[in-house]
């Protein structure tokens, strides 16, 4: 299993971050990046609101200090599961929940990263997902996290690692001013 070819190029950026704290994988589904980080040496939280996902992502990793496992449901109303803790980075990977947006910028601990990649708008020209509340407007990505060093960002339409389809994409990688 590749991580994405963004926590990769980014992965030295990650670990000095990572010598301040844990990672959140945030939604990371079937762990692709955490499992990478893991391998890297890095201290990573899996976050799912699936257990059976997280279940499968522990087998695969031998048990360690490094990694940890929470579940539970971003989306769930009147929560406000980031507030328990900071991060010393965030991934975020084909997720968008805007509600959760401030949230994720509070998690990130003063001087630490959020890798964020999800589908723009334009993705309904080649399919799944369709759905305008699931897409990034023109710029927002970029927007939300306005004030903050921006160490890459990328809008536009690119070939998915995934599946090899075309895909409309937004990525940032941005460091919290201290």
């Amino acid at each position: 299993m590749q991580p994405s070819n963004l926590v990769a190029l980014h992965s030295q950026t990650l670990k000095a971050a990572g010598e301040k704290g844990a990672i959140l994988d945030l939604a990371c589904g079937n762990g692709r990046n955490g499992i990478y980080l893991v391998q890297q040496g890095q201290r990573v939280v899996f976050s799912d609101r699936e257990k059976n996902k997280l279940d499968g992502i522990s087998r695969l990793l031998d048990p360690s200090e490094l990694t940890s496992y929470w579940c539970v449901d971003f989306e769930e109303p009147r929560t406000e599961p980031l507030s328990l803790g900071s991060f010393s980075a965030i991934v975020v990977f084909r997720y968008l929940h805007r509600p959760l947006m401030q949230a994720i910028k509070h998690g990130v601990q003063r001087g630490g990263l959020i890798i964020y990649e999800t589908f723009t708008i334009d993705q309904t020209r080649f399919g799944r997902p369709g759905n305008a509340d699931f897409l990034l407007q023109p710029g927002e990505l970029e927007d939300v996290f306005r004030g903050w060093e921006i160490l890459h960002s990328f809008e536009g339409v690119s070939v998915s690692e995934l599946n090899g389809q075309q895909q409309a994409i937004a990525q940032l990688v941005a460091r919290k001013p201290d």
